[in-house]
């Protein structure tokens, strides 16, 4: 009996947690691939990225350049200034270089902090298979 008690409490908290609604990030960060995509990349190969971030809650106390940038197997080579397309989003284009192929993926992710969550993207590409 204490068991089919104990089961009927589990299953109501799960059932309760997956209909909570989840917390939402305090902006939206997209990258994307806008010129030399491929399947795969190799050392040396550069591409060119547009990140888009949307401030979610209109008003950020952080300015738009905290947002950081962290690199696995990539450089940027150049980058344009954060420029503002609407009152909430911003982009910037990054010239990148790949400057490592030892690891299966490379990515490139941007992280922002502040007191309304923050925000996080990430980009994450394929390796050319080692022959």
């Amino acid at each position: 009996m204490n068991s089919n008690r104990l089961l009927v409490a589990l299953t109501a908290l799960v059932l309760v947690g997956v209909s909570m609604p989840h917390h939402a990030s305090g902006c939206e960060i997209d990258i994307d691939v806008i010129k030399g995509e491929k399947q795969a990349y190799a050392v040396g190969d550069q591409f060119m990225v547009l990140v888009k971030v949307v401030l979610t809650h209109r008003v950020c106390p952080e300015a738009i350049n905290k947002t950081k940038f962290k690199l696995k197997g990539l450089k940027v080579l150049k980058a344009t200034g954060w420029k503002q397309v609407t009152t909430t989003e911003y982009h910037r284009k990054l010239i990148v270089e790949v400057i490592d192929d030892t690891d299966d993926t490379l990515i490139l992710s941007a992280i922002r902090k502040c007191d309304k969550d923050g925000g996080f993207g990430s980009l994450a590409l394929e390796v050319v298979p080692r022959q």
